[in-house]
């Protein structure tokens, strides 16, 4: 969780396309990110891979009015309705964007190109047919936040455990080294999203990057095959709330939108 994941760049710039708040060209651009180029196979009418901005404006014609991201993991079919198929592709990428409106979702496939030393990564987005149902597991923001608020109590206990003439210190610098990248010309969500949801997925990301420090601290202060997977099913709570809570940012909007609706 210490980057953004691609789902989570086109749900949240596609959202502030569909809203005319953007335009295509930088919707696009922001999608993209570091990546090389980002195609669009399986449109309906479409026999060959297209680029974004044609690709939204399909799915837009095609009835969709916004965008959600599912971030699946075993046994947490996060965000995701059906059908199978499209879940287990889903769950392979770890990640997905379903259309609000339209039955279709976008699975990506990264493929990394280019000679030793300039390697970029290049994305093919499959479209699939998806079942018009309600995501599983997405809480509300204000659940999201409640629930994120003692996860981090519980991630950072579980840190200074693993190593507690250590792990204080590191865990700090990690962190204000990720806010000073997070901060330079990084726009967090995009146009159009509530202030609330800015504040909970910051405060994910926060807590996604303890339990990964945590992780990646190897044995730390654990001794035993039984204390490390103490510290496992510790972290598995908490990773799966910053988890519910990113998602639970991304689709705001659409969320939003539903409740103005009824």
């Amino acid at each position: 969780m210490l980057s953004e994941p691609r789902s989570g760049r086109l749900a949240a710039w596609g959202n502030a396309l569909l809203a005319g708040l953007v335009s295509p060209d930088a919707a696009a651009l922001a999608i993209v990110g570091e990546d090389a180029v980002h195609r669009v196979e399986g449109l309906p009418g479409e026999s060959a891979p297209v680029g974004l901005t044609l690709a939204l404006g399909r799915l837009r014609r095609l009835g969709a009015t916004g965008l959600r991201m599912a971030l699946p993991a075993p046994g947490h079919p996060l965000g995701l309705s059906g059908p199978p198929e499209f879940n287990a592709r889903a769950l392979e990428a770890e990640e997905a964007v379903i259309c609000h409106g339209a039955a279709f979702g976008l699975v990506p496939e990264v493929y990394e190109a280019g000679p030793a030393g300039d390697v970029h990564a290049e994305v093919v987005w499959h479209v699939l047919p998806v079942r018009e149902a309600p995501p599983a597991d997405v809480p509300s923001l204000g659940e999201a936040e409640r629930e994120l608020a003692e996860a981090l109590r519980e991630a950072t206990e579980v840190l200074s455990q693993l190593d507690v003439a250590g792990s204080g210190p590191v865990a700090e610098a990690a962190i204000d080294a990720y806010r000073a990248r997070a901060e330079r010309g990084r726009e967090v969500l995009a146009p159009g999203y509530p202030p609330r949801a800015v504040r909970v997925l910051e405060l994910a990301q926060r807590v996604g990057l303890l339990v990964s420090l945590a992780y990646g601290r190897g044995h730390g202060g654990a001794v035993s095959s039984a204390e490390m997977a103490a510290r496992a099913e510790a972290l598995r709570p908490v990773e799966r709330t910053a988890r519910r809570a990113q998602v639970a940012s991304y689709n705001a909007v659409v969320e939003e939108r539903e409740r103005g609706a009824r």
